[in-house]
């Protein structure tokens, strides 16, 4: 039969078709498993304890957090943005099941899942994943009486750093946020922009000219002469600025706030390139991303990438396969000499008691930390020594720990790959990427729980 050019049949319905469809869920499927067996109660009082933390006060109408926690499980499972999340509560069954939507048409917009992701945080998705593994552990899916942990780098998705990057970074951000900040800021934009199109000419012939290392070093000083002449007219502008009164509303607020930002930033990036320019070295604390200022390098020694740029994160790994994460703010939080014993200490709170069995890598041996997991209650201290310095158990709870600890790189692994994206994710700040990389475990944990759950109702049906 052809169709019209409109599309559809020649010949028309008898009856209408339906835009209403009726779908059966199947039980197996894993957003029916755990939508029967999360405690959807307990996760909405963790939500709502982060709220009444974070919140100035109760104003306005309260959220559908069933829903809103529906909807981080839906982004967790599948990885998905904010728009395409709306979308498959939307039109998804399993999904608007997995929501508590199955009753009404409403869904939440894709707005309204951004913000309550952005007010939930990393705090507040650790506490959901938290309660999924308590669950495991009640389930006797999980047992934190053996525990292995490691650190891992959380990649943002950024350049690789060079000084003349973050340079030409700078110069587009500083004349597209003036531009659109108003008029408080249009002298300033007029008493540099020659030194913007100076300084995009300099990157430029850095970037197709310069072949010779002499070459380059003279173009990045005269680049950093023209950011610092840039800086220092932004600094007195954005002074200005905060003095003039008035409000601002919309993209003219955010810009002016980016302005602020910039020269904060560019006060401490300046010094550092000074300090590379004049000795070769790299500064510490180097900032290695203009708009991200909070990431660092982490040295990981690995080969074909010895560096990495991120966040740092401690991983916990308990016998079943469960997984907790730490994010390491600074550099120094999640290092393997401390996170050896912080992880014990943070699962002898979570479940009133250290583990029996723990085993970490070589980088989190020393004396101190024997002792310290000794007097924790961990009678099995696992650390793989370093030297020829003995282990601290032997026989087959050595080879069993030996084998745990293995398995930590696996979970790793998981939660880096693209169906959870750790690695790599969509944040433009340091605050969602950790909101990204617990959503991430909270994501690895789900399914997990989902497959465990859905295996043992088929072999109870077969029994």
């Amino acid at each position: 039969m052809t169709k019209n050019a409109k599309g559809g049949n020649r010949q028309r319905e008898l009856v209408p078709r339906a835009l209403k469809t009726t779908i059966p869920l199947s039980d197996q499927h894993p957003m029916v498993v755990l939508t029967d067996a999360l405690d959807w109660t307990e996760m909405e009082v963790r939500a709502e304890k982060i709220r009444t933390k974070k919140l100035k006060n109760g104003a306005g109408r309260p959220p559908h957090l069933r829903a809103l926690l529906g909807a981080l499980t839906v982004m967790a499972l599948r990885r998905l943005p904010y728009r395409e999340t709306e979308e498959q509560i939307r039109y998804y069954a399993p999904a608007r099941y997995l929501c508590g939507l199955t009753e009404t048409e409403w869904t939440p917009d894709f707005t309204t899942i951004q913000d309550f992701s952005q007010l939930l945080g990393e705090d507040g998705v650790k506490l959901i994943n938290e309660y999924v593994v308590q669950l495991a552990v009640k389930l006797g899916l999980a047992d934190p009486k053996l525990a292995v942990a490691d650190t891992t780098a959380q990649e943002a998705a950024i350049a690789h750093p060079t000084e003349v990057g973050l340079l030409a970074s700078f110069l587009q951000s500083v004349g597209l946020a003036a531009r659109t900040a108003g008029r408080k800021f249009k002298g300033f934009l007029s008493k540099v922009s020659a030194k913007i199109k100076e300084g995009k000419k300099k990157v430029r012939a850095h970037r197709l000219f310069a072949k010779t290392p002499d070459a380059r070093r003279r173009i990045l000083v005269d680049l950093t002469q023209v950011a610092e002449a840039i800086t220092g007219q932004l600094g007195k502008a954005v002074q200005a600025a905060a003095g003039a009164g008035g409000k601002l509303r919309g993209h003219a607020l955010a810009a002016e706030q980016k302005l602020s930002d910039l020269h904060r930033t560019m006060i401490k990036l300046l010094p550092q390139i000074r300090h590379w320019i004049k000795t070769g070295h790299v500064a510490a604390g180097k900032i290695i991303n203009l708009h991200i200022p909070q990431l660092y390098s982490i040295v990981r020694g690995k080969v074909g990438k010895a560096v990495e740029f991120g966040l740092s994160w401690g991983i916990t790994r308990l016998q079943g396969g469960f997984i907790l994460a730490t994010l390491g703010t600074q550099r120094s939080d999640v290092h393997d000499t401390k996170f050896a014993v912080r992880a014990v200490e943070d699962l002898a709170v979570l479940f009133g008691k250290a583990p029996k069995s723990y085993a970490y890598d070589r980088g989190g041996h020393s004396p101190e930390n024997i002792k310290r997991l000794r007097q924790l209650g961990v009678r099995n201290v696992g650390l793989a020594p370093r030297g020829r310095a003995p282990w601290q158990v032997e026989g087959n709870i050595r080879d069993k720990l030996i084998r745990e600890r293995a398995q930590v790189e696996g979970s790793i692994g998981t939660i880096k790959g693209q169906k959870y994206g750790f690695n790599h994710p969509a944040a433009r700040s340091a605050a969602m990427m950790g909101t990204c990389g617990q959503r991430a475990v909270l994501g690895a944990n789900l399914t997990k729980l989902a497959r465990e759950l859905a295996a043992g109702s088929r072999k109870a049906a077969v029994a």
